[in-house]
């Protein structure tokens, strides 16, 4: 009996401390109902137990499940109360760096299977293909849109979420069919879809309440003059990839045409793969130059001409197996020297983690595999898959970030001795106590090798891992709660 009350106290010491992370990004959630309050944390700690599992499979009985159902249904409740606690997380994380974020911004889509559309909305044009008389066909897809603002370290450490947009639509006409109607430069931008790029810019600028630290980095969707004005008042920064050729200086001339008369400022190799997955170089022709931008002619009464850095990397040649790279980025901040055009270029390339956090959430919290019925139930279900895709982000890049930290940072005492009990070390590995040794062997647990020639585990093993490791975690606590 005396041998079995230390395996007992160490069981309610691992009750206390299981999802001690959960907690973190839930503290600061106010609900209209301390009961929504409980039950919200209950769902989000069977959610991150079994990544990836419809409800009825994370919450087990029906009881649960129906109160999961109400839970997601209630008017009362809203991403913004989800995700708030996730954002004060955000904000606290951010104030223990020092330096530059990058602050990534970008759109994605939910597509969901459903008779009645109409309660959810509709996403995009399809194209299915021709009919029997050679007529192109298409429908619309219905779903849900997502526009996320996720912080990451210049190292690549995601921090966690600034802001989330979601919306619907009630129809779908394309870019073309609208400019038959209307002129898209006459229209005011918090009358459009794309206000929701300076909504976020705006509403992750203020939570991290360091505009000077943030770098505000999107696609050539984010090509929007009204939000160069925007971090111009700010006082942020921002850094996008082009799409529209603008007027420059005294308006006779264009972007482009000015960027012809500037010289070569050097070349960048880099390693790419093509379409085959095999690795090539491409040599980069680097060309930069502070330009004067004008706003749009039919704007050009409301908003400033800006004095921008436009830079441009272009590849030499025509590579065989993938298309050439041509960049042509605009921002606000310096650049005078060849080495701060690569780092431009560098932190750009760094937009696509935020391509690998959306994946997380298709493939790892399978949310377009979601069976609710309604925009409203589905908006708060990707809510809370939102903050457990960053936790199996997060943890991924720690072991690539930050592999010497002591693994305290991100496992409890009870996971650590559960680890080394369930994944042996050879030799003399077993003495380096660090983080980057235990995370190892979670994505083990998930299926990786580690082999020598293998790549960094990825987020499919990491987030495998972690639902062994909760399974496991759960069964010694059952197995100590038993001994006596």
């Amino acid at each position: 009996m005396q041998t079995a009350m230390p395996a007992r106290d160490e069981a309610c010491a691992f009750d206390g401390k299981i999802e001690t992370w959960v907690d973190d990004e839930c503290a600061a959630c106010v609900f209209k109902d301390v009961r929504l309050k409980r039950r919200f944390v209950a769902l989000m700690k069977s959610i991150a137990r079994i990544i990836g599992g419809s409800i009825p499979f994370v919450c087990q009985d029906w009881a649960n499940t129906k109160a999961a159902y109400r839970f997601l249904s209630n008017v009362r409740v809203s991403e913004a109360d989800i995700l708030a606690g996730h954002f004060n997380s955000t904000r606290d994380r951010f104030a223990a760096t020092d330096g530059l974020v990058r602050i990534l911004h970008d759109t994605t889509d939910f597509s969901y299977q459903r008779e009645n559309t109409e309660a959810i909305g509709v996403t995009k044009a399809i194209n299915s293909g021709r009919d029997k008389a050679g007529r192109l066909r298409a429908h619309t897809a219905c779903g849900i849109l997502m526009h996320s603002s996720l912080v990451v370290t210049l190292s690549g450490l995601p921090l966690g979420l600034a802001a989330i947009k979601f919306w619907t639509r009630k129809k779908f006409k394309g870019t073309k069919a609208l400019k038959r109607k209307i002129n898209p430069t006459r229209v005011p931008i918090e009358e459009k879809e794309s206000f929701r790029w300076l909504e976020n810019m705006k509403q992750s600028t203020d939570l991290l309440a360091e505009p000077g630290r943030c770098v505000h980095i999107g696609d050539r969707e984010c090509d929007i003059y009204e939000l160069f004005c925007a971090a111009q008042d700010a006082s942020t920064h921002f850094l996008v990839r082009t799409c529209v050729d603008r007027l420059a200086d005294d308006g006779t001339h264009t972007v482009a045409h000015a960027m012809k008369e500037v010289s070569l400022k050097g070349i960048h190799r880099i390693e790419v793969r093509d379409d085959k997955g095999e690795l090539d170089v491409a040599e980069l022709e680097i060309r930069y130059a502070r330009i004067r931008v004008l706003p749009p002619i039919g704007k050009q009464k409301h908003y400033p001409a800006l004095d921008l850095v436009v830079l441009h990397a272009c590849e030499r040649g025509a590579p065989k197996n993938r298309k050439a790279i041509n960049w042509k980025l605009l921002t606000n901040m310096p650049v005078s020297s060849r080495k701060e055009a690569i780092e431009k270029l560098d932190w750009y390339a760094m937009r696509w983690k935020i391509e690998t956090f959306h994946k997380i959430l298709k493939s790892g919290c399978t949310a377009e595999d979601a069976k609710l019925r309604t925009a409203e139930r589905l908006t708060n279900l990707i809510a809370l898959y939102c903050i457990v895709s960053w936790r199996v982000f997060w943890m991924t890049m720690l072991a690539r970030v930050a592999p010497q930290a002591p693994p305290t940072v991100a496992l409890n005492e009870m996971e650590l001795r559960l680890l080394d009990h369930m994944v042996k070390d050879a030799g003399r590995k077993s003495r380096n106590k660090t983080l980057g040794r235990y995370l190892m062997k979670i994505s083990r647990l998930g299926g990786y090798l580690a082999r020598a020639s293998d790549p960094p585990p990825g987020n499919m093993v990491m987030w495998r891992g972690l639902s062994r490791l909760t399974d496991i975690q759960l069964g010694a606590a059952i197995a100590a709660q038993n001994c006596g």
